[in-house]
């Protein structure tokens, strides 16, 4: 981990060290949709991460407001890219706000696709027929 006051590194590489895309390529789409914001601003992919900079990544309906702590071109291991960043805790809060709200909306959707089951074929059947008499 290169941590000198001097020292940069690419956005993509960074978020890609960090785990928070499992590719370059990812971190670098994320970055030019606009997913990614340095400071408060929109960055391209190539612009270069100091110590204490300030980011916004939107991974699927999450947002993770951190702030770098430490620099590393390379992919280690999970609690290796955790020491990399430190996560406030209002986007940490906010964050398991928002996966519990989701997890207690999955219960009320139904997930059934393609063609009904014989036993929920029968049940259609029966249903229809008890409406019309």
């Amino acid at each position: 981990m290169a941590e000198t006051e001097g020292s940069h590194i690419r956005l993509d590489k960074w978020l890609w060290a960090a785990r928070f895309f499992k590719t370059r390529s990812l971190a670098a789409a994320a970055i030019t949709g606009g997913k990614v914001k340095a400071n408060g601003e929109r960055v391209k992919a190539a612009r270069a991460v100091r110590l204490d900079d300030e980011l916004s990544i939107h991974v699927g309906p999450y947002e993770y407001v951190v702030r770098v702590r430490g620099l590393s071109g390379r992919r280690g291991p999970a609690p290796e890219a955790a020491l990399l960043y430190a996560e406030s805790a209002q986007s940490k809060a906010a964050r398991e706000a928002l996966a519990a709200r989701l997890s207690a909306e999955r219960i009320y959707v139904s997930h059934e696709k393609g063609r009904p089951t014989k036993r929920a074929r029968r049940q259609i059947i029966r249903f229809k027929k008890a409406r019309v008499e």
